[in-house]
């Protein structure tokens, strides 16, 4: 492997780009296997994550000096360089002459050109850009969602937080967690003496801080390989086997009696939308349809899921997005109320549910409902 990190980001962009990697899994899976220094493995993941989320930006940034667009590799380079300049403070100087080097010979002086034209020009706080979308490097359908959902100011307060790093939250036993997802942990009310289900648990966040707060937790995922990453979470946390069980198994069918638990949680798939910044390849990756298609499983999965509780009990359902169509438009489950009190956390009443835009409280943005099942 190179030890030049920016050779090491390029690389790790084609692997996103060209093959569908998912940035937050290879990036910490290849710098582990490096010999890279602590300052270069975090400009690494700077240069990927920044070069990811602000693809489009930094394709408008260079794009007003090109006639005729360059292959994909050529592109690629282009916005790493156009990303250093205009986003990652690094020197027009050092910019222009690290990324040429990584060009090969027969474009490097078209990039030469293209990245001293760009230098030259405004940076990205002066530039008249294309369009709103452009500027938030967003598709403009993820644009138009976000005004839609919670109106223009809020959608570029939103998109433009989502652009920018986010600050590791540490819990008190370690694990490093977005705090809007403690906020979900907490919705639960998990008790000791509880028998809880975390239906969609992996990574296994929630369900570590719900076995933490003493309930006993079985946690389900559908494929084995992310039911392990839960797995490893909760050995290196220290929790015992039976506070917290590991099963794969599919959340539309799962394999439990009705009436086990009391207390559900179903943290569902959904598009992300509301955490573009952690996972910056979604924006690129997610297309409308797929709403669509995620607002049907997850459908699916609450229809599961609230067999499961005892009479008296509760679900609690999450999305890591913000709009009605994967949350408050699944409306309130037959045989069961609305619990009206107050989530922990910065909230907002979102219908018969819960909002946190990424602005309002430097988190991702999320919907939580709750509810408790009649005896």
């Amino acid at each position: 492997m190179s030890d030049d990190p920016r050779r090491v980001a390029l690389s790790l962009l084609r692997r996103i780009e060209d093959e569908g990697a998912f940035a937050n899994l290879v990036v910490p899976s290849t710098l582990d296997r490096s010999d890279l220094s602590r300052s270069d493995r975090a400009m690494v993941t700077d240069l990927v994550y920044g070069t990811t989320r602000l693809r489009r930006a930094c394709d408008a940034l260079v794009d007003r000096h090109i006639s005729s667009p360059p292959d994909a590799a050529t592109r690629r380079i282009l916005r790493l360089g156009a990303y250093q300049w205009g986003w990652g403070g690094v020197p027009a100087h050092a910019a222009v002459h690290e990324t040429v080097s990584l060009a090969p010979r027969r474009v490097r002086g078209f990039v030469n050109a293209i990245l001293r034209r760009t230098v030259e020009g405004p940076p990205p706080s002066e530039l008249k850009w294309p369009s709103l979308a452009s500027q938030l490097s967003v598709p403009n359908w993820i644009y138009d969602l976000y005004v839609d959902e919670v109106g223009a100011e809020s959608a570029v307060a939103s998109l433009a937080r989502m652009n920018v790093p986010p600050a590791p939250v540490v819990r008190d036993d370690g694990y490093v967690q977005d705090r809007a997802s403690t906020w979900v942990a907490a919705a639960v009310g998990a008790q000791t003496g509880e028998l809880v289900l975390d239906l969609c648990a992996a990574p296994g966040g929630k369900a570590t801080a719900l076995a933490s707060a003493g309930a006993t937790v079985i946690a389900a995922d559908l494929r084995t390989q992310r039911a392990g990453l839960i797995a490893e979470n909760a050995h290196r946390l220290g929790i015992p086997n039976d506070r917290l069980s590991v099963i794969a198994a599919d959340g539309t069918l799962p394999p439990f009696a009705d009436g086990k638990f009391d207390a559900v949680l179903l943290d569902a798939p959904c598009s992300g939308l509301g955490a573009l910044r952690r996972r910056p390849d979604a924006r690129w990756r997610v297309e409308p349809r797929d709403v669509d298609v995620l607002s049907s499983l997850q459908q699916s999965l609450i229809d599961s899921a609230t067999t499961l509780v005892k009479p008296g009990g509760r679900f609690v359902y999450s999305v890591c997005t913000i709009n009605a169509s994967e949350s408050i438009d699944h409306g309130i489950p037959q045989g069961w109320e609305v619990d009206e009190v107050p989530p922990e956390g910065e909230w907002q009443r979102f219908g018969h549910g819960w909002r946190v835009l990424p602005h309002d409280a430097d988190t991702d943005g999320m919907v939580l409902m709750r509810y408790r099942r009649l005896a």
